[in-house]
């Protein structure tokens, strides 16, 4: 194994769940209609055809609502923070990697804002080999060709490297390009995963009862 390629949101990094309840408070919606039009237009915006107030007005007229401009910032500022909250044990098990020797990259559906803050904040960026943003590129996962483009920078074959990624399609999308994957859920089922498949001699560290 040369390489682990991590996904950002909920694997690098966990959803904060207050920042999740304020976006709510500001649309006045249910849980339910939020997250469906939340994540409607949402890979638009990962793939750069939206800003955040261009995405944050869609959302309202899909709503039946209209967002005052200082509404808008709000949403922006509010949807920032809910991915920003760092999943400390898998960074501190990216850094292990890092440190023997092992090539790391990021290959994240992103927004432009979102990316913004962390280049911004997130000085440990830097030790990432690649690091790959959808709404830079204009391609998202789990489009093959985002796969093959980290791979190529990374300087290794689809099979020398593992990738992680919270949801499915992508990890399934990853396996057909020949990249071992794993779908994450938690630091302590990766772990097992990792183990049961005998595929790094490192592992994260287990979360604290």
């Amino acid at each position: 194994m040369r390489a682990v390629i991590f996904d950002y949101g909920e694997v690098l990094c966990t959803q904060d769940r207050a920042a999740h309840q304020r976006l709510l408070a500001l649309t006045g919606l249910d849980h339910d209609t939020f997250e469906r039009l939340y994540w409607r237009d949402r890979r638009d915006y990962d793939l750069g055809l939206y800003d955040g107030r261009g995405y944050w007005a869609k959302f309202g007229r899909d709503a039946g609502l209209t967002f005052s401009p200082a509404q808008i910032d709000a949403l922006v500022e509010t949807d920032v923070v809910m991915w920003t909250l760092i999943n400390e044990p898998m960074l501190a098990w990216a850094q292990s990697l890092q440190r023997a020797g092992i090539l790391t990259a990021i290959l994240s559906n992103m927004g432009p804002e979102v990316l913004r803050t962390m280049r911004q904040e997130f000085a440990w960026l830097a030790g990432f080999n690649q690091l790959t943003w959808s709404c830079e590129l204009a391609i998202a996962k789990p489009d093959p060709a985002i796969y093959h483009l980290t791979c190529d920078k990374l300087g290794v074959q689809p099979g020398d490297a593992l990738f992680l990624d919270d949801k499915i399609e992508n990890v399934q999308a990853a396996e057909q390009l020949g990249l071992q994957a794993i779908q994450f859920r938690s630091v302590d089922q990766l772990r097992n995963d990792l183990a049961s498949r005998n595929l790094l001699m490192s592992l994260p560290e287990p979360v604290p009862a």
